[in-house]
């Protein structure tokens, strides 16, 4: 067996069975799953071309998967930004590519974050986790000394979960460091920051 298939192997040997029983699902449709991950790197259009080529090249490692760059869809004055100008990239993950991803970021990527304490738990109503990653150097692909200007990005875990509750436990059981609820109040690890802003100016 494949390393890139340990999770989803996981999900269906075990994952599913416990939340079949936690939560009485009597239809295997009912039962959350993940359906994609979307992941989007942004970067200033008023940097060097090299930074933009740079941070597609990054992404293609992390993820192991062609980028699309991400343009803007107006012009801004104030930011000097014009339509169509390159923003940053996106990835789209599915099927084993995506499994191959969540393996190496829940087994490898976040637990090496220095003074790690767990990630938020930020759903978006409807079962959907977001995280932002400040430093790209945590992924096992990506050395340090080959990023020439500290970068970050952000993903969407997007799963079929009807409520943030049945999408907290399936990833919960899937091994996603999560901090305990008690912990919620405490400031967010300076690793994981809330990077919503960003996701809506590179819109």
């Amino acid at each position: 067996m494949s390393s890139q298939n340990f999770l989803k192997e996981h999900y269906e040997t075990k994952v599913v069975e416990a939340l079949k029983k936690s939560r009485g699902y009597t239809n295997k449709y009912q039962i959350p799953r993940i359906e994609k991950v979307v992941l989007n790197m942004g970067v200033s259009a008023l940097l060097d071309k090299s930074v933009m080529e740079d941070a597609v090249k990054n992404m293609g490692l992390i993820t192991g998967q062609r980028p699309i760059r991400t343009l803007a869809k107006k012009s801004i004055a104030n930011f000097k930004l014009r339509e169509e100008m390159p923003i940053g990239c996106k990835v789209t993950l599915r099927g084993e590519r995506m499994w191959d991803f969540l393996l190496r970021l829940v087994a490898v990527a976040l637990p090496s974050i220095r003074d790690f304490r767990g990630i938020p738990q930020k759903f978006d109503g409807h079962g959907n986790f977001s995280l932002g990653i400040t430093d790209i150097t945590i992924f096992p692909e990506i050395s340090v000394e080959s990023v020439k200007r500290q970068s970050g990005l952000e993903f969407t875990i997007v799963t079929s979960a009807a409520t943030d509750e049945e999408g907290y436990e399936l990833l919960d059981l899937l091994g996603m460091p999560f901090r305990k609820r008690e912990q919620e109040g405490e400031p967010t690890d300076e690793s994981t920051p809330d990077n919503s802003q960003e996701d809506e100016s590179a819109a």
